[in-house]
């Protein structure tokens, strides 16, 4: 692939955000807030050419290609792309635009499922009422925290950056963040999206407060018309039923007028895996890795 690339931009926010929205798709990775948070991490590029904006990342030496971003239907022809791409592999691939590639490529393009980074998709209705005996548990623990702690919801505005900051912060001397690479790149990249607040259209979430001592916070985006996307949450460990409480009144407040909420990838985790089914998810957002051949 041609690399005329540059680092994530928040000067090109906008020409992006265009892109974006006129690609349709729903999956939590090419939102302009995750694309940001996570730059440094991955080395994260991308160039615009034509209708798309072509990324890659290139941590620890290794170029990855992701998939391209832009009004897929208005590619006169993928094959001038197939020449230039032969070769490579593309993670983080939608199902749709895999799918456009195979059918319009044909054998050209393997494609191979990535379990790991299907985004897991929830009724915001459900997530809001909790009704239901599947979600039995899930109301118990709410009702434990509601009757156990005095506590408060806010959304979250620029006013609460800093003390979602310094949760942040706390969170992470809870959890050893020290000891782990992933947690660290989370750390800044959650930092990092919180600092550029007022550059980034759309970012939203909640906090819960137990004797005015923040305990939880979620922090979100629109992905798309219907659906909302939750970059990150995190609650404190010594607070019974605080991960329900926020996922519950979080989706009571941010998420009226949306059908959806998408609260990312498991990462083929299994631990992660198994809370993220205990939510009965209704829908995946599929994605795939895909080789040009």
């Amino acid at each position: 692939m041609t690399q005329e690339y540059s680092p994530i931009s928040l000067a090109s926010i906008e020409q992006y955000r265009t892109l974006w929205h006129s690609c349709g798709t729903r999956a939590s990775d090419y939102t302009f807030a995750n694309l940001w948070g996570w730059a440094p991490h991955y080395g994260l590029q991308w160039r615009f050419e034509g209708p798309l904006c072509w990324m890659q990342q290139t941590a620890k030496g290794e170029t990855k290609h992701w998939a391209p971003i832009g009004d897929w239907s208005a590619v006169e022809n993928w094959n001038d792309f197939a020449e230039i791409a032969t070769g490579n592999t593309f993670i983080r691939v939608p199902e749709r635009l895999a799918l456009l590639w195979q059918e319009k490529l044909g054998e050209r393009v393997q494609l191979e499922e990535a379990r790991g980074q299907w985004d897991y998709l929830y009724s915001a209705e459900e997530l809001a009422t909790l009704s239901g005996n599947r979600f039995h548990k899930k109301k118990n623990l709410l009702k434990q925290f509601q009757k156990m702690y005095e506590y408060t919801y806010n959304s979250l505005s620029e006013h609460c950056v800093e003390t979602v900051l310094n949760m942040q912060n706390e969170w992470c001397r809870w959890r050893d963040c020290e000891g782990s690479e992933t947690l660290l790149a989370e750390n800044d990249a959650v930092a990092r999206v919180l600092t550029h607040w007022q550059s980034i259209p759309g970012l939203c979430g909640g906090i819960i407060r137990v004797d005015g001592t923040p305990v939880a916070y979620t922090l979100a985006e629109p992905c798309g018309p219907d659906t909302m996307v939750i970059h990150f949450e995190k609650g404190a460990p010594n607070v019974k039923g605080v991960y329900q409480a926020i996922n519950y009144l979080f989706a009571q407040d941010q998420g009226k007028g949306f059908t959806l909420i998408n609260r990312e990838q498991d990462l083929d985790e299994e631990g992660l895996r198994q809370a993220k089914l205990s939510y009965n998810p209704v829908d995946f957002v599929k994605k795939y890795t895909v080789t040009v051949k």
